[in-house]
């Protein structure tokens, strides 16, 4: 789903009359519902209204859903906006879409693993990096001294993380 980026997530119901728990990963969490419609992975689309501020999101009204139950069962429906609807980006950010699968070079040219994920729990974006030179996975804190280079032509990040606390 390259044409389209992952822009909320239904998290659960809000009240007994269908409205639904909205939680959006926009810059501008209310810019959401500019992006409407919005498309699930499988490819059905739904209209979205936001109704009140809660906490952690939105309550939502969305196309065709009028009962608690209905939203209810909608719980970790991701909802994608179409790419070319979103803001361009300036030349130093990124979706995090796009980061996830390109190859990672330590600062040699060593091919060190892939972003397999991209997370941000508010303390920062920190990219998740797994591969053969990484035992299990790692998580690398996405700064432009951590990581000098993101070539989404190349489809590579050149990473330069900190040296590891030692004990002395």
């Amino acid at each position: 789903m390259t044409d389209r980026i992952c822009v909320g997530v239904v998290t659960g119901s809000y009240g007994v009359r269908g409205e639904a728990r909205l939680k959006s990963f926009c810059a501008e969490p209310s810019a959401i519902a500019d992006y409407s419609p919005l498309w699930d992975e499988d490819g059905n689309s739904y209209t979205i209204s936001l109704s009140r501020p809660l906490k952690g999101g939105f309550g939502a009204r969305l196309g065709g859903v009028t009962s608690k139950e209905q939203a209810d069962g909608l719980k970790g429906l991701k909802l994608f906006a179409n790419r070319g609807d979103l803001p361009s980006l300036p030349e130093d950010e990124f979706y995090h879409t796009d980061l996830i699968g390109l190859d990672v070079l330590d600062t040699g040219g060593e091919k060190l693993g892939r972003v397999t994920d991209v997370h941000d729990h508010g303390g920062g974006t920190m990219l998740e990096i797994t591969g053969p030179a990484i035992k299990g996975s790692s998580l690398l804190l996405f700064t432009l001294e951590n990581v000098p280079t993101v070539d989404l032509s190349g489809k590579r990040i050149v990473i330069d993380p900190p040296d590891e606390a030692t004990d002395d």
